[in-house]
């Protein structure tokens, strides 16, 4: 039943508008029937039905099949069960209390589960400047060339946008601001709607915190996060260091925390209460040392001293600074980032791939 769409038959107009609204935000396009007689072209064929109560009273006009939903306004009564059962619904939704469970549906008919879950990645920096959301944005760029893709969440309401270090900012498409989600999300239909940056080879959405408004709501980053892993795509969260109940909940579901650590001792020091946090939430904690090194002290050193592996390091990228000011951040495959963004990639992976066997 590839290509086809879930038919909807409802005579209530109240009913049917909010199955519509749900079906828009699951990214699911419909078929609408105004009765049973209409639907009969598209009944044995669509991978989901769904009815409203007028319509499940009416005499069975259409041979039984199953994925049947029945839809109905407040919680379901006596009557409701038995026109369900009688037309062999297998499941009957109260709105608006069930909405997420419908939505849910819709999305199950947009997107088939990957066959290998993705990955939900966390950056943060060890001290203020230590370039946590530079590499973010390369981690991102560099896992968007697998096949399940990528996206890039801004987690820090505080740190300026992810678009704007991207040279988004003037691109339209949704910022957390404007985002409100919960339940069952349609990546696709999200990434669509998302600023993207180009790169050899695709295009990276961008979740950005923007300019103004809050940062992402816990119900709506949970959302996201369960989204991209149940579609396949690596989800990389820029996150602040300062844990609000959001970026919290992002630090106990990922798979790797990445803490971004200049070689310097009192960049050490500051690590060491960013960590402190952290480390009451996950185990799943590593270390990239930036810079060059000095007073002798190794980036195994200073990883030893902070506790989490050493995950990669990675020296001063020539021009970065100067590229990021122009907006033209670096997407070549090249250089110390996109190395230390290619071994850290290759440790999550198989981590990932360790604790689910």
């Amino acid at each position: 039943m590839a290509g086809e769409r879930p038919l909807v038959v409802a005579a209530d107009e109240t009913v049917l508008d909010e199955i519509l609204r749900v079906a828009a935000v699951a990214g699911c396009e419909l078929e609408r029937a105004p009765d049973l007689t209409a639907a009969r072209e598209h009944w044995a064929r669509a991978p989901l039905v769904v009815l409203d109560e007028e319509t499940a009273q009416l005499p069975p006009a259409l041979p039984r099949r199953g994925g049947v939903l029945l839809v109905c306004k407040g919680s379901p009564g006596p009557k409701t069960w038995e026109h369900a059962f009688r037309r062999s619904v297998e499941r009957v939704i109260s709105l608006p209390d069930e909405e997420t469970e419908l939505a849910g549906a819709f999305a199950d008919v947009v997107e088939t589960p990957a066959e290998e879950a993705g990955l939900v990645l966390g950056v943060v920096g060890g001290r203020g400047g230590a370039g946590a959301s530079v590499f973010a944005a390369t981690l991102a760029l560099a896992a968007d060339h697998d096949p399940g893709g990528a996206l890039l969440v801004d987690c820090d309401p505080l740190g300026g946008g992810l678009d704007l270090l991207l040279g988004l900012e003037k691109t339209p498409g949704p910022r957390w601001s404007e985002v409100r989600l919960s339940g069952r999300v349609s990546v696709p239909a999200l990434a669509a709607a998302l600023p993207q940056r180009g790169h050899r080879g695709g295009s990276l959405p961008v979740l950005a915190c923007g300019r103004e408004g809050e940062g992402p709501a816990v119900e709506s980053l949970s959302a996201v996060l369960a989204a991209g892993r149940r579609s396949g795509r690596t989800v990389v969260c820029d996150l602040p260091r300062t844990l609000g109940d959001a970026t919290a909940e992002a630090v106990t579901v990922a798979d790797l925390v990445v803490l971004v650590v200049p070689i310097e001792f009192r960049a050490c020091m500051a690590a060491k209460q960013v960590l402190r946090p952290l480390s009451k939430l996950t185990a799943r904690l590593g270390v990239v040392a930036c810079g060059r090194s000095r007073g002798g002290v190794s980036p195994a050193q200073m990883a030893g001293l902070l506790g989490p592996p050493l995950l990669a390091s990675m020296l001063p990228q020539r021009g970065l600074g100067a590229a990021v000011e122009r907006g033209e951040f670096p997407t070549k495959p090249t250089g110390p980032l996109a190395s230390a963004a290619v071994d850290v990639l290759a440790v999550a992976r198989r981590e990932a791939r360790a604790a689910s066997r």
